[in-house]
């Protein structure tokens, strides 16, 4: 089965939406290298809650991108690993994460520009705000 993302009955838009999501794209990057522990994801992954983080790794265990397997230890040790499926989507994902790497600069002077634009002509003279560096 081939799927449309124009077709807005669609569920290819659902896994869009999923690889999509910056979540799922920073586990999937986290994940390459080999498995991982919840806090080691949390850390590495930075700025993200343990909530969300929780509710990404479920949402994508359930989307057959990874496996979570619990080691009967005291305390328990959960960890996370891309299945076969998940690590497909490495080189998308690594494609797209090396172009934002490249082209961050581009896109915070675009972005400068449109702002200026929309501002009064007083407000252009006015350093750039801090956030948009």
């Amino acid at each position: 089965m081939r799927g449309d993302p124009f077709d807005p009955n669609c569920p290819t838009r659902l896994i869009l939406d999923r690889i999509g999501d910056k979540w799922s794209v920073l586990v999937v990057l986290t994940l390459s290298d080999g498995p991982r522990r919840f806090s080691r994801l949390r850390d590495t992954i930075g700025g993200v809650t343990p909530k969300v983080l929780t509710q990404t790794l479920r949402a994508m265990e359930r989307d057959g991108l990874l496996t979570r397997q619990v080691f009967a230890e005291v305390p328990p040790r959960v960890e996370y690993a891309l299945t076969p499926l998940g690590h497909s989507l490495r080189g998308p994902i690594e494609a797209v994460a090396e172009w934002a790497q490249e082209n961050v600069g581009a896109v915070i002077a675009a972005r400068e520009r449109a702002l200026l634009g929309e501002a009064p002509a007083d407000a252009r003279h006015a350093p750039a705000h801090p956030a948009a560096r």
